[in-house]
């Protein structure tokens, strides 16, 4: 299955959505309204299950396990094996990024009214709306869209602050593609429907992180290269490798890339020669100006002041044709404990030394996910001041953590890919507050909806 449209768009309209910006959202009437009839839940993606487990955001209740968000996968597989460049690709997903698995379920995000989930799957190389209740009950028939790539991963997705724009990640395209997450008016008059494909701006080799601003008005993104291939060492063989990875701002207006910097050019400025360029996870602080992000093989994170004057004054390098900006600099890396100081750096899954990092909702607070290190961390970002999750702080496994989100209620989630886990700390005070058991390496912890006539099935 490779395409099911919703709702039939007229050729000429298509053609208009695929360059057209959206309009500003109007004010959302489900704020008001729509949470006396859903659930404010967490959705936990297990990839190489396929399944997603939803938790209860309040209570920590694990309301259901074991989702399949694959139901269409022997017809998938089936096509694939009949396409050998499909499925020369989908062995190199499986081989490379997957660790020998398949990747089935990468990111999550629902519809603001809670029936609807939009899943990236790696290695179908697209992205799906699933029908909540239909797949929550086993119905085969809960996909009632399905988008492909024009490549043939799919990697990490972002979800515009009004919820309306979903952005996918095109791994093997150079590029970024964003849907039509509701129904809505363009401005030229068409309408475009759930899962319809809007625009597209470039990226470098493999793009990954997308994070749009609070306002809606800028997109903060991030290419990671060829993290499944050797050149580990600093050296200019990694940048061969490796490929073009690029930080940069996108206006979200006109999908102009407005900055783009080469974090790795950017942090020898600062006096930090030898790092990679390849961004993993961000942070961004309340207004946009510092940010705090991950790079490959770095043991913590770096921080970025999007303001400052840039370092030596100079536009020292390009950027796939954009001079460096002027503005934004490297101000600090914080390093945090290497516990496998002599492994290989080649044995680092998919380069991250440590993969996950988001912000508390007390705007000070970084949540870490150690991942080669087996541990969380809480971060004070001001002071750096840390304190360590693990066994033997919590009497629990944090085996390979990747990924960390801001929960409600001053929450920290981080998922426990080798412990088939997820872990829920209080950001205020500084402890766990529950460890519970999702499915088969969880990744992607993402907030969500489901309607209460839903749960209450379960």
């Amino acid at each position: 299955m490779r395409r099911l449209p919703l709702l039939a768009l007229g050729t000429a309209a298509a053609a208009l959505v695929s360059v057209a910006p959206l309009a500003a959202a109007p004010a959302d009437p489900l704020d008001d309204a729509v949470d006396r009839g859903r659930r404010s839940v967490m959705f936990v993606g297990n990839n190489w299950a396929g399944t997603a487990t939803v938790v209860d955001a309040s209570t920590f209740e694990v309301l259901r396990r074991g989702i399949d968000l694959v139901p269409d996968k022997a017809e998938e597989l089936a096509a694939i094996r009949t396409d050998p460049e499909r499925l020369a690709y989908y062995l190199a997903v499986q081989q490379g990024p997957g660790e020998g698995h398949d990747q089935y379920v990468d990111d999550m995000f629902t519809t603001r009214d809670g029936r609807f989930l939009a899943v990236s799957r790696p290695s179908l190389a697209d992205v799906v709306w699933v029908d909540v209740a239909k797949a929550a009950a086993g119905d085969p028939a809960s996909i009632v869209r399905e988008q492909p790539m024009d490549g043939h991963r799919t990697d990490h997705m972002g979800l515009s602050p009004d919820g309306r724009r979903l952005l996918v990640s095109d791994s093997t395209s150079r590029q970024v593609i964003e849907f039509a997450m509701t129904r809505q008016r363009l401005p030229d008059g068409t309408v475009a429907e759930m899962g319809d494909r809007l625009r597209t701006f470039e990226s470098g080799e493999t793009p990954h992180e997308n994070t749009y601003s609070d306002d809606g008005r800028r997109i903060f993104h991030a290419s990671i290269g060829r993290v499944y291939t050797p050149g580990d060492h600093g050296t200019a063989l990694e940048d061969v490798v490796k490929g073009d990875r690029w930080f940069q701002v996108v206006r979200e207006r006109d999908f102009r890339v407005v900055q783009r910097w080469d974090m790795g050019k950017e942090l020898a400025e600062a006096g930090y020669p030898g790092m990679s360029s390849a961004v993993r996870p961000m942070a961004l602080g309340p207004d946009e100006r510092f940010l705090w992000f991950q790079v490959s093989f770095l043991h913590g994170y770096v921080e970025f002041d999007t303001r400052a004057r840039d370092l030596d004054g100079a536009v020292g390098y390009t950027s796939g044709g954009k001079p460096e900006p002027r503005r934004g600099a490297v101000t600090r890396v914080v390093p945090l404990p290497n516990r496998v100081p002599t492994m290989p750096l080649e044995q680092y899954v998919n380069d991250s030394a440590h993969h996950g990092l988001s912000l508390g909702g007390d705007d000070r607070t970084l949540c870490v996910a150690g991942t080669m290190d087996d541990y969380a961390a809480l971060v004070d970002a001001r002071t750096t001041k840390r304190r360590i999750f693990d066994r033997a702080t919590t009497g629990h496994d944090y085996l390979k953590p990747y990924w960390t989100t801001e929960g409600p209620g001053g929450t920290c989630w981080v998922s426990l890919s080798e412990s088939d886990a997820v872990a829920v700390l209080d950001v205020r005070r500084r402890r766990e507050v529950a460890y519970l058991e999702v499915g088969d390496h969880p990744q992607r912890v993402r907030h969500g909806w489901v309607q209460e006539e839903v749960v209450a099935g379960w």
